[in-house]
């Protein structure tokens, strides 16, 4: 039985991944840092803290941390006031998933990227709990935030769908004892670990219908 359903934000409603990739690339160049191989899929699911040390850190960019968050939170503000890029369907998979159970929604963007997401793509009502990493102790692979938003639409986490696309947000709505339905990004596949722990893949958003929730329930 699910008593209710989660989805992440960035890879499942809005394909900002390689937005995200090419604001922070084009940041860490241009502050003299150095962007590894490994480096977008170590970021995907890390709080903005989280990310905005690794990047000042790890991959020495010559700013602070508190700087490196907020001038890249901001050219994503930027970018999103233009174009929001909402994946093919997603609205409608929320909107029909609304009608039937409480939405939650678990994103690694911070707060106001959230607010501008779900106000330019009509979505802001559909969800009964919306938190950002950035308001927990631990970003993802840690199960904070899907735990926080189980206990804000008071329900228990075991009863929970989660929808996520990244390896990092899978493992996070996994730990938190929520089944897992994985929408992987073509550009940025799951790790074996990570794929073995969601319930069901999915090619596209738009195959994960009100149907496919009762039976996975």
């Amino acid at each position: 039985m699910t008593d209710a359903v989660v989805f992440d934000l960035d890879g499942v409603i809005v394909d900002s991944e390689p937005v995200w990739e090419e604001v922070r690339r084009a940041y860490v160049a241009t502050h003299g840092g150095t962007w590894q191989p490994d480096t977008q899929r170590r970021l995907m699911g890390m709080s903005t803290g989280e990310w905005a040390h690794y990047l000042s850190g790890e991959l020495g960019v010559g700013r602070t941390a508190e700087q490196v968050a907020v001038e890249v939170v901001e050219e994503m503000t930027r970018r999103y006031r233009d174009h929001v890029p909402l994946i093919d369907g997603a609205d409608q998979v929320v909107r029909r998933l609304a009608a039937r159970w409480p939405l939650g929604l678990a994103s690694s963007s911070p707060t106001r990227l959230i607010e501008a997401a779900l106000a330019a793509t009509g979505l802001t009502d559909a969800f009964g709990a919306t938190l950002s990493t950035e308001q927990t102790e631990r970003g993802k692979p840690a199960p904070d935030v899907y735990l926080s938003v189980a206990r804000s639409l008071g329900v228990d986490p075991t009863r929970c769908l989660a929808v996520e696309d990244s390896s990092n947000g899978v493992r996070s709505a996994a730990a938190a004892g929520m089944r897992v339905v994985a929408v992987p990004h073509g550009s940025y596949p799951l790790d074996p670990d990570a794929a073995g722990l969601a319930v069901v893949t999915l090619h596209a958003i738009g195959e994960l219908t009100p149907e496919l929730v009762d039976e996975l329930g």
